[in-house]
């Protein structure tokens, strides 16, 4: 109920900005409200909800396709990258190296089978090389314009507010970090060093317990990565936005159609498996949401990674659509990305 609250919230603020019944400062506060109000109610609903367990009768498809479907769908992106790099993006071979390394995030567990593929140095390089290519994107396409985000005050907390909020919201929903009491924790304070496996390799985790908190916490370099590049890319996202709708309100310009749409897809992040499964849950009960579980939470599913590409891919790709979007409406004159 309160993530609904909180989506109209946003709804609202962006309805209102858009009929110029609010300041660009005042819908960007109610668009805050909401997102922090509906993160709130999702983790709440995740972390006060019945934990239902799935036997492997309720697999949709056995577990030895994994390794058919991880590589169809890593060479269907990989494939795709270059059709898209070549027909339109010709000058700019990064956006094809991008979709090489995410196809290559979803076929690298069969890559190498077995656990040598827990500390394999490509499963490593794999995992550095994301954020590289991300960043080398955004200098590209959009140094100029986060720039100018930063040196807008209201739009640089904004940005950061949402980047915090979604860190967060994703720390919360996949259970890295919680404030609730959980069964089978330590009844003593822990703070230990484990070797866990997160996207694709095993890294060292810090592990931090108070159990009468109650708090817990697990941080490790490969939650970093992946962490901080959702919520970087989310909040570069919102930002802009920020400053387009402070720069429309100086320049008496209506709202372009980057404005919401982006606004919309800042605010949503693809990574919520287990809420999914239990959202579907009291939909339409266990038969729906178990093929969810094990589809996007199994270890071993490569479409759990999936959602992970997809989403890195998403909110850079519209990262980079806004900017090009604002410049071919001459909404802002100087906001040109590079070749």
């Amino acid at each position: 109920m309160l993530t609904l609250v909180g989506i109209a919230i946003v709804g609202g603020a962006v309805g209102f900005k858009r009929h110029s019944r609010l300041t660009p400062e005042q819908a960007l506060t109610g668009v805050f409200i909401g997102i922090v109000t509906a993160a709130t109610g999702a983790v709440l609903f995740d972390a006060l909800s019945i934990d239902v367990q799935y036997s492997a009768a309720t697999m949709p498809f056995s577990r030895s396709l994994y390794p058919l479907i991880a590589f169809a769908v890593g060479l269907t992106i990989m494939i795709g990258s270059l059709s898209i790099g070549w027909f339109r993006w010709r000058t700019r071979p990064r956006y094809t190296g991008l979709g090489f390394i995410l196809g290559l995030w979803v076929t690298y567990p069969y890559l190498i089978p077995g656990p040598a593929s827990n500390s394999h140095p490509l499963g490593y390089l794999l995992a550095l090389s994301l954020p590289i290519a991300v960043g080398y994107i955004l200098k590209k396409d959009a140094a100029h314009v986060i720039r100018d985000v930063f040196r807008d005050p209201v739009a640089r907390r904004f940005g950061i507010g949402v980047a915090v909020v979604v860190g967060l919201f994703f720390l919360f929903i996949t259970g890295y970090l919680s404030v609730f009491p959980e069964e089978g924790l330590p009844h003593e304070p822990k703070l230990v060093v484990l070797p866990v496996i997160y996207q694709l390799v095993s890294w060292p985790t810090l592990e931090v317990v108070r159990p009468h908190i109650p708090f817990f916490l697990a941080i490790s370099p490969g939650l970093v990565i992946v962490v901080g590049l959702l919520s970087s890319l989310i909040g570069f996202n919102a930002g802009i936005i920020a400053r387009y709708w402070r720069i429309e309100e100086s320049a008496g310009l209506t709202e372009g159609t980057a404005g919401t749409a982006t606004v919309v897809g800042s605010c949503t992040c693809g990574c919520c498996g287990p809420l999914v499964a239990k959202i579907a849950i009291l939909a339409a009960g266990p038969s729906i949401a178990a093929p969810l579980y094990w589809v996007f939470v199994d270890p071993a599913s490569p479409l759990g990674v999936l959602f992970i590409a997809g989403s890195i891919a998403l909110f850079t790709g519209s990262l980079v659509y806004s900017i090009e979007s604002a410049t071919r409406s001459s909404e802002i004159a100087d906001f040109s990305p590079a070749d």
